[in-house]
């Protein structure tokens, strides 16, 4: 017959403390590189909603002017972070967390902290742009001063 081998009871399987903290170091990486990724998707997308609230205001806007052959007027309160379009006695408010700027014509500044976009009946209004920001993102909503098309900038 054979040899016979002996099993020694020495020997037992597990993880040795070098493996767990080598594990425990690459989640602790993982967490680091991924967290602000996360944090930044909820702000990301409550940026990119504020974004398309803006845009639709701005299209009804044109649509109203077009439609019904008067001038109509969005105005945006950039302190207080809303908009109100002309002869809608709602007010559109944008989250606190989302920055605004309001780029306009000289003669449509209402004060240091409010301005507006005008529409006129064939489609075309004064121009501009507004950019909402948080954090690191960005997006500016341009208004074509000849066409009056809104567009969303990434």
């Amino acid at each position: 017959m054979g040899r016979q081998q002996k099993i020694s009871p020495a020997r037992q399987a597990g993880f040795t403390l070098i493996e767990l903290l080598v594990v425990l170091v690459i989640m602790a990486m993982a967490y680091t590189l991924a967290s602000p990724m996360i944090s930044s998707g909820v702000s990301g997308t409550e940026l990119k909603a504020s974004a398309r609230q803006l845009a639709a205001g701005l299209r009804r806007a044109r649509s109203e002017a077009v439609a019904s052959r008067h001038e109509t007027v969005m105005t945006v309160d950039v302190d207080g972070r809303q908009f109100q379009l002309s002869g809608d006695p709602r007010v559109y408010r944008l989250p606190k967390s989302v920055a605004v700027q309001l780029f306009t014509a000289q003669s449509e500044l209402v004060n240091g902290s409010a301005g507006a976009i005008r529409f006129f009946p064939d489609g075309g209004s004064t121009g501009g742009r507004i950019t909402v920001t948080s954090l690191q993102r960005k997006y500016d909503v341009d208004i074509n001063w000849l066409t009056g098309q809104v567009a969303i900038l990434d």
